[in-house]
């Protein structure tokens, strides 16, 4: 059963940022936009690309991020896949702030 895990505080999160954290073993893309925090596997269900290396688009509507590599992008609520080349959406994690620590929970 998966666990809250802290990742860092939340001054180490520049808002906007995407940023690369490891949690049980497992790279997850921690973004902070518009003031909330979203965590997603750290990987484009295209080709593998590091989701966390791409633009973040938190401006549209559903507010996105870009693979690096062919610019699929994904949702920040829901991982769903928004654009081709990617047609499978990636998974997401709970996230949460407490007492100054960002948090998260692996989906299994």
């Amino acid at each position: 059963m998966s666990e809250f895990i802290p990742v860092g505080p939340i001054t180490d999160f520049a808002d906007p940022s995407s940023t690369l954290v490891e949690v049980d073993d497992e790279s997850v893309a921690l973004i902070h936009a518009a003031g909330s925090f979203y965590a997603l596997d750290d990987v484009c269900t295209h080709d593998g690309g590091p989701l966390s290396d791409g633009p973040l688009h938190e401006d549209e509507n559903p507010p996105a991020i870009a693979c690096p590599r062919h610019g699929a992008k994904f949702a920040l609520t829901t991982g769903a896949a928004l654009t081709m080349p990617a047609t499978q959406p990636t998974r997401v994690h709970e996230v949460k702030v407490e007492d100054g620590q960002v948090l998260v929970k692996l989906t299994v």
